[in-house]
């Protein structure tokens, strides 16, 4: 994925080489998720869709972020179950999660070494591995 604002076509190509129609709304948000890497809620991206004058309801951006998802365009992070982040970094990586401020950080996949997965249930793969680390700031008193 490419780094920086994608043009109106390149938003269209884009959803299409995914076999995604571009409908307005999509576009929109497609432009707000892919404007950088970055971790956004569902809130947040209707909002900064909203605020470009586009009309988009709640069940419109969960729909197409449900479908951006199935297409392989975003991955979902959940940190815990109030918390889900749409993430435009497809690429192997994990995250640090900051439970005091909310905040996101990618960390790369080569800079972790994970020693073994347990086995997994008769008939069923591993599909990918996400690691979540929680962080806070230090307090003084453990400093």
């Amino acid at each position: 994925m490419q780094s920086g604002a994608l043009t109106r076509e390149e938003a269209a190509d884009l959803l299409r080489r995914h076999g995604i129609t571009p409908t307005h709304q999509r576009l929109e948000i497609a432009h707000v998720l892919f404007a950088r890497k970055q971790h956004l809620s569902a809130d947040q991206i209707m909002s900064m869709v909203n605020l470009r004058h586009c009309e988009a309801s709640k069940a419109t951006v969960y729909n197409t972020l449900k479908l951006f998802l199935e297409k392989g365009l975003i991955r979902e992070v959940i940190v815990d179950p109030a918390r889900v982040f749409y993430d435009s970094n497809t690429e192997p990586h994990h995250h640090f999660y900051n439970t005091q401020s909310g905040e996101l950080i990618d960390i790369d996949a080569a800079g972790m070494q994970l020693m073994g997965l347990p086995r997994v249930p008769e008939g069923m793969v591993a599909e990918r591995v996400d690691i979540v680390i929680r962080i806070r700031p230090q307090s003084p008193a453990t400093a």
